[in-house]
């Protein structure tokens, strides 16, 4: 998460919303009402009906297409712009939660909002993506002190190459092969897990 956060209030005005965007090389804002809660974001996709129906002038109102983005093509500012509800996570969510919540409402960026919904932080797709740089050590320990020694198995050895992690050895219950996979699988910067198991 980024706790360095640039918002808007309800009354920005339009061009600074795209200065703010520019100068910040960010795809979205939140927008914030009050001590700080967040009401909206502001994303480069509600600014661009502005640019799609230019040429239409003061006729916007009468084209087809979705009524809510013509309705942005003639707002002015981030109050009239702005998507809302926003979406938003919780402090407490894992990244995997986080990942699921962007690629289901196909957003770049989360505001991370406190239970009262006030602004925390903001993570995006950049953020997510982080975990991945996980060095195979670290992945590898991690594998072993979370995983392994939660499960009652004790001959199941553990290498990491580039993010895949390989169990090998021996396991004496077969059934319990799918937790095991499920549960390295969780573990932050894992890319894929492999089997190389053999069943006593």
């Amino acid at each position: 998460m980024t706790h360095t956060v640039v918002a808007v209030g309800r009354e920005a005005p339009f061009k600074e919303i795209v200065e703010l965007l520019g100068q910040w090389k960010v795809s979205a804002v939140p927008v914030l009402a009050g001590e700080g809660r967040v009401i909206g974001v502001v994303s480069e996709a509600d600014l661009l009906p502005k640019e799609e129906f230019r040429d239409v002038g003061d006729q916007v109102a009468d084209r087809d297409g979705d009524p809510a983005e013509r309705n942005k093509a003639l707002g002015l500012t981030a109050g009239e712009l702005m998507s809302s509800p926003a979406v938003t996570v919780h402090p407490d969510a894992t990244l995997s939660e986080a990942a699921r919540i962007m690629a289901r409402r196909r957003v770049k960026r989360l505001p991370v909002v406190d239970a009262i919904g006030l602004l925390r932080g903001v993570v995006s797709r950049g953020d997510l993506l982080k975990v991945f740089l996980r060095s195979d050590e670290e992945i590898a320990d991690d594998v072993r002190r979370s995983v392994l020694t939660r499960l009652p198995i004790t001959t199941v050895t553990v290498t990491v190459a580039e993010g895949v992690v390989t169990l090998g050895g021996s396991m004496p219950d077969r059934g319990l092969v799918p937790v095991l996979a499920r549960a390295v699988r969780a573990v932050e910067g894992v890319v894929d897990v492999r089997i190389d198991l053999v069943h006593r």
